[in-house]
């Protein structure tokens, strides 16, 4: 490791060393330097290789190489793949899901959309379709199982795209109904509570009605019983003074001398007992 670090070392001393030459005088590197320089680059020297984005230019002009990273996989369809998709494969696969050699190994739904991972051992061909409401879309067959894997997670991840909307919808939908229910619950509780007060409203009037003829009636009785006390009171004096009249005169008719007030004595006599 030490040595290899010593190597670099030496090679950019002399690539340096070289520029400042070549700019200053533009004088030839003694044979030494040049030998050094050439054994450090025969020594780090490696098979041509095509252009990489990641190589860098640094401003020594010296090409800066970051480790290659491999290539991750895409599940975007190849030319071929998206020739298959509109060439028949739809037709193909809904006239072998009449059959039962197809064997169903992955399917997702969301909403109304979904993607299926399909399976036919006889070729050992996979399909992977995707799907709205039980209609075929898009299909791709492929004989890798792992191009077969990604495409279906694709197609997963479309239908999950595709679903939100619709599930949004239907979300709003369900909110939509819940709250109608509640107005026309309201509604229905407000209606029954004014019916109630209209009702209370109306039996105040009639008992308030009633209250004040009661009152009126009362007060009349009250004239009548009053004068009805009065004629009472009347007739009894009118009684009294007749008996009173009645004693008096008698008493004079039975007081007057003779026979005959002999007589009327005791008539008076019989006419008190």
């Amino acid at each position: 490791m030490f040595n290899k670090w010593k190597l670099r070392r030496m090679a950019l001393i002399a690539l340096c060393s070289t520029g400042v030459a070549q700019t200053s005088q533009a004088q030839p590197l003694p044979d030494s330097a040049a030998a050094a320089v050439d054994n450090v680059r025969g020594a780090f020297a490696g098979p041509s290789v095509a252009p990489n984005p990641r190589v860098a230019t640094s401003s020594g002009g010296a090409q800066l190489v970051s480790p290659a990273l491999p290539p991750e996989p895409s599940a975007s369809l190849t030319a071929d793949e998206a020739q298959q998709s509109a060439a028949g494969n739809v037709a193909e696969l809904q006239r072998m899901m009449a059959g039962t050699d197809l064997q169903e190994l992955r399917t997702t739904y969301n909403g109304s959309y979904g993607a299926s991972l399909l399976y036919y051992g006889k070729e050992t061909t996979y399909y992977v379709a995707l799907f709205q409401q039980k209609h075929f879309w898009r299909v791709v067959k492929t004989q890798d199982d792992m191009r077969a894997g990604m495409i279906y997670k694709d197609f997963a991840g479309q239908t999950e795209r595709l679903a939100a909307i619709e599930i949004r919808r239907a979300t709003l939908d369900a909110e939509k109904a819940q709250t109608e229910r509640m107005v026309a619950l309201a509604q229905e509780r407000a209606n029954a509570l004014q019916a109630d007060l209209d009702n209370a409203r109306r039996q105040q009037a009639i008992v308030a009605s009633q209250q004040e003829q009661a009152r009126a009636q009362a007060a009349a009785l009250q004239a009548e019983n009053v004068a009805a006390r009065q004629q009472l009171r009347a007739a009894q004096q009118r009684v009294r003074d007749l008996d009173r009249q009645l004693e008096t005169g008698m008493s004079d008719s039975c007081s007057t001398p003779g026979r005959a007030g002999s007589s009327r004595r005791g008539d008076c006599l019989k006419g008190r007992h």
